[in-house]
């Protein structure tokens, strides 16, 4: 399964979302950030799951369970989905 800690307002989430929309691939979002705030919390248990999970307070931050692994930054995103559901 594919996890998102994503904001709605942010432009690197977007395009995160839309590689996975572009792919087809099925996704799970959660929203640790009030959309289009500054970094504002909407979710502190969510915030604390992403940051216990990859370390950081970042996003976009994509978990994916089944490999096992987790990554950061639009871009590298984007390369790992490429890499591994083309």
């Amino acid at each position: 399964m594919l996890e998102l800690y994503q904001a709605e307002g942010c432009p690197h989430s977007k395009q995160v979302r839309e590689k996975l929309t572009d792919l087809g691939v099925s996704y799970v979002v959660h929203n640790p950030r009030r959309p289009g705030s500054d970094g504002e919390v909407l979710n502190e248990w969510t915030k604390q799951a992403m940051i216990d999970l990859g370390g950081e307070d970042a996003i976009p931050f994509l978990v994916d369970t089944d490999r096992e692994e987790s990554v950061y930054e639009s871009d590298e995103i984007a390369d790992y989905l490429d890499r591994h559901y083309s």
